[in-house]
């Protein structure tokens, strides 16, 4: 139904496409004169060209030509995953390197990446005999030549940040449609442009960390904000009785095992939400805790208990 407001009347558009194993999708106010083709294939050719620069299972990929260099081999690599692996490293350290970039030879070792699709226990030893000094001391980047190089054996995983910097590029394009409107996600990545055209805040559903069921666990409302979940729900396997989720501690060298069920975090940008909802995740209820009020970060942390899932929360999301 179209909308009045001080740009005029505005009709609501819903696009969305295929990328990264999954989907994103678009929720915007425009006006009925947008080149909505036009902007359908350059939101695709956006989140697309992420995925062929970030992806780990694409071998031509940005990120797979530095996992394949020689240690101190240089590798010229584009403006856009230089600034998403400066960023990595920069919530690395803020985080006490709870967000691991570096953790692509766990994630292959238990299954969770391109080369196996359950754990291998050799594969599991050697990456935890791997020395993990932090990623700064073993990754260095040189922005203004666009290269970067490591500096000791190591294969990066964006994938808890690279969903992110998606939805930020959808933002962007956006903006430059002259969209100011609209509500991005990709996967549990989600970001609004402004509020909805009457005014309203774009309502987001924040889910229910429950296992074979998709279900609401609260609303957030939300306008110029970005948000972004990570948990052990969607991807995990089961070995044994063990439930494994698919984020790695590089800690203890193994898929997080701490009794947080999901963390959800606001940001300015997606980028930064996505990387603090994995690195609360990774870091737990205690060390978790202590990341987010030292930082100021806006955080709702679920554990699970034995008598149902008890809440931390952290800014907008503490308790009275």
């Amino acid at each position: 139904m179209p909308k009045t407001c001080s740009e005029g009347t505005l009709v609501r558009l819903n696009l969305h496409g295929p990328t990264m194993g999954t989907r994103w999708s678009v929720r915007c106010d425009i006006a009925p004169s947008l080149d909505r083709d036009g902007l359908q294939a350059a939101l695709q050719a956006c989140v697309d060209q992420v995925d062929m620069q970030m992806s780990p299972w694409k071998p031509d990929s940005d990120l797979m030509r530095l996992n394949h260099a020689e240690v101190d081999c240089w590798v010229a690599l584009s403006a856009e995953i230089i600034e998403v692996l400066k960023r990595a490293l920069e919530i690395n350290r803020a985080s006490d390197g709870t967000f691991d970039p570096s953790v692509g030879d766990l994630v292959n070792a238990w299954g969770f990446g391109p080369v196996r699709d359950e754990p291998d226990a050799a594969a599991i030893r050697a990456a935890r005999q791997q020395q993990r000094s932090p990623c700064g001391q073993r990754l260095e980047l040189d922005a203004h030549t666009g290269r970067a190089r490591k500096l000791a054996p190591m294969q990066i995983d964006l994938c808890g940040i690279a969903k992110g910097y998606a939805v930020d590029g959808m933002t962007s394009v956006l903006k430059k449609y002259g969209i100011g409107h609209a509500l991005m996600s990709l996967d549990g990545e989600l970001r609004a442009l402004g509020g909805q055209a009457d005014g309203q805040p774009w309502p987001v559903a924040l889910e229910s960390p429950q296992i074979g069921h998709r279900a609401a666990y609260g609303v957030i409302e939300m306008a110029d904000l970005a948000v972004a979940t990570s948990g052990d729900y969607r991807r995990f396997m089961r070995v044994g009785d063990s439930h494994l989720a698919h984020s790695m501690d590089g800690r203890r060298g193994g898929p997080v095992n701490n009794g947080v069920a999901s963390v959800t975090v606001l940001a300015a940008t997606c980028m930064d939400a996505d990387a603090w909802a994995t690195a609360l995740l990774v870091a737990g209820p205690e060390d978790g805790a202590v990341l987010a009020q030292r930082h100021g970060l806006e955080a709702l942390m679920l554990l699970r208990r034995e008598k149902g899932l008890v809440e931390i929360g952290f800014g907008r999301f503490q308790h009275p």
